[in-house]
């Protein structure tokens, strides 16, 4: 390690959960969770485990990933990443139900021979429960694991890991699946990965849920389908017991080895709002180091089992990539990649870069509230203090038709500063909200009238938990649109539901009259402030 230069983490700031990390000669690369997002999973890409970039999200195809429907955090839980003999393995969930007492998980495969692809069409591999994880043993054969979901009452809905042999030859699970794993006194036992080291396989295993008592344990056997012991000092990490540390959540974990033997783990994280606990950007992954001691069991390096702030990077050279740019005046042809949108890919029928050059033309289709086909082009909130910035033309015909900004948790938790028609006020602006399912107007059911305007300048300024709206006519003079609004809501620990993913920021369009009225953006601006 290079005692000169450190790691701040989380190193993946905002809503990039359960990290999966694999090391390809020099390359390094992580994938996290996207749940209902679209294109399907995140990764990021380093060289030197300080300095990340996003490089790809694989799953771009409804035939790879079909999340028309599914519920809010439903869709890619927990992929796991590999790698062996030139190809690439992607293993990951979709998740299309979980507010019930079942859970409907089927587990997928795809591969590639390169990390930017193409990938292939899914290998269905099974649905007993999620967190599938592959592993590749040195004598060539392959082994799936995941948790089990039981669904009978008075059980622990938390089975246990089990094991099956995966055959490349005929791309499916053969063999019967072992439990080889009930997890321990934590509970919640999840997110298996399998590592070899000196003859001994080594279970990785988050446990303690997903909340405050998160946290990692490790197991070790001789033989792979077990009897599997705990580490000596279980949990080997979690924040638990300590709010006061700097990142909190800590659990679902990953290793890595670099190409000097030093060895890293990866695990997810959050950061609550000051003073509350609420964390808006919800989960993010952070990293530091391990080592191996003489009992051959591994530890947290800096000597007890806490998440740091900083941490000892490697020995490696350093290698910084571009920043991504602030504002995107979407003069290009394609989205820029920090995009994303709910459940589907948008087609040509729903925006176009290319019909106005210069411009992004959303098509409006359903409400804000849809589960199926709503029109939103958003990204990741990742600093606590940000202000968002763009300009519209929009000329609704009805009250039914509306567009604008929206800074948006999911379906049941978002604000929104749109602009629509009031037979008497006409083009005008109001904010709407959703509120754990509640919907709330919070101008008291009024509007601001925009005096017959087509174009307005829309802004949303976030500090900490507070979140302002403006809007401006000319993009000088810019107005307040109603007092500050409870930006915490927009965080896991607020929702009523399951919830797993983070606040976004972006732009929407809806017409519910069926007639597809559009909405052109000329340019979109994300600062972040310190």
């Amino acid at each position: 390690m290079d005692s000169s230069r450190t790691i701040t983490n989380p190193i993946l700031k905002g809503f990039n959960p359960d990290p999966s990390i694999i090391r390809v000669d020099d390359d390094y690369y992580i994938a996290t969770s996207t749940f209902e997002w679209f294109p399907g999973v995140q990764i990021h890409h380093s060289k030197d485990l300080v300095n990340w970039r996003l490089l790809t999200r694989p799953l771009t195809r409804v035939s790879q990933l079909d999340m028309r429907g599914v519920p809010n955090s439903g869709g890619i839980w927990a992929p796991c990443l590999s790698w062996h003999n030139g190809v690439f393995y992607l293993i990951y969930t979709n998740v299309l139900e979980l507010n019930g007492v079942t859970r409907d998980t089927p587990n997928y495969m795809v591969t590639a021979t390169d990390i930017m692809g193409p990938w292939s069409e899914p290998i269905y591999l099974n649905s007993s429960g999620f967190d599938p994880s592959l592993f590749h043993d040195d004598d060539g054969r392959k082994w799936l694991t995941n948790m089990i979901w039981d669904h009978r009452p008075n059980k622990n809905r938390f089975y246990g890991i089990t094991l099956q042999e995966y055959s490349p030859e005929t791309q499916e699970l053969i063999g019967k699946p072992k439990l080889i794993f009930r997890g321990t006194e934590l509970g919640c036992t999840e997110a298996p990965h399998i590592y070899k080291r000196n003859d001994y396989y080594y279970l990785i295993t988050a446990e303690g849920g997903t909340s405050w008592q998160h946290a990692v344990t490790m197991a070790r056997s001789r033989h792979i389908s077990g009897p599997y012991e705990v580490h000596p000092m279980n949990p080997l990490l979690t924040a638990w017991g300590d709010k006061t540390l700097p990142v909190l959540k800590t659990g679902h974990a990953d290793l890595v080895e670099t190409q000097h033997g030093d060895w890293y783990i990866t695990y997810l994280c959050a950061r609550p709002l000051p003073g509350r606990e609420r964390c808006i950007m919800g989960r993010e992954s952070a990293i530091q180091p391990l080592v191996w001691k003489d009992d051959d069991w591994p530890y947290l390096a800096s000597g007890d089992n806490r998440p740091v702030l900083l941490a000892p990077a490697p020995n490696l050279p350093e290698v910084k990539w571009e920043t991504a740019p602030s504002r995107d005046d979407f003069n290009d042809s394609k989205l820029n990649i920090h995009y994303q949108t709910p459940r589907i890919p948008l087609d040509d029928s729903d925006f176009s870069l290319t019909e106005r050059p210069g411009f992004l033309r959303l098509k409006g289709a359903e409400s804000i509230e849809s589960r199926f086909r709503h029109v939103i082009i958003a990204r990741r909130q990742q600093a606590m203090r940000y202000t968002a910035t763009t300009v519209m033309e929009f000329a609704p015909e009805s009250f039914q038709q509306m567009a604008g900004m929206t800074c948006f948790y999911n379906n049941r938790l978002y604000y929104y500063l749109c602009m629509s028609k009031d037979e008497r006020a006409g083009n005008c602006l109001y904010i709407q909200t959703r509120d754990n399912g509640e919907v709330k107007y919070p101008l008291n059911n009024s509007v601001i009238p925009l005096n017959g305007a087509t174009q307005v300048y829309l802004r949303a300024d976030m500090d900490y938990d507070q979140l302002s709206f403006f809007y401006s006519l000319d993009g000088e003079r810019w107005l307040r649109v109603f007092d500050p609004l409870d930006a915490s809501i927009l965080s896991d620990d607020y929702h009523d539901e399951w919830a797993f993913t983070g606040a976004f920021v972006g732009l929407c369009c809806q017409d519910l009259t069926g007639s597809r009225k559009s909405a052109d953006f000329d340019f979109f601006e994300y600062i972040e402030r310190i």
